[in-house]
């Protein structure tokens, strides 16, 4: 019996290296993907889909205080990493939101027979 099950913890482990691979790989597909998506879009609808991306972010960001409010006290590993990630995911937010400003402050028109600077 020993055998058998050598062998099939052998499958389950190659099975794993294969997913992880099969991970990467598309990891490194979505890359190139992106990369050539965001290079298409238009100056006009980057400020949109900026905001739209910033608003998932924020759906995102408050999933992820949910889960770590719902961490075990004692796992501190874990709780260091979600805050890691809540601060990392804020200043994102955050730095987010202040780029589309600054692309929308560029489509005000500025107002005529000012004063010069």
């Amino acid at each position: 019996m020993a055998p058998i099950l050598q062998q099939s913890s052998n499958l389950i482990a190659q099975s794993d290296t294969q997913n992880t691979l099969n991970l990467i790989y598309l990891v490194i597909l979505m890359i190139f993907v992106g990369i050539e998506l965001i290079s298409h879009v238009p100056s006009v609808l980057h400020t949109p889909l900026m905001s739209g991306a910033n608003a998932i972010h924020g759906v995102v960001l408050i999933g992820a205080i949910i889960v770590m409010g719902n961490a075990s006290p004692d796992d501190t590993l874990s709780l260091v990493f979600g805050t890691l990630a809540v601060f990392v995911g804020t200043l994102n937010v955050i730095g987010g939101f202040v780029v589309t400003d600054r692309m929308l402050e560029m489509f005000k028109k500025k107002p005529k027979g000012g004063n010069p600077s």
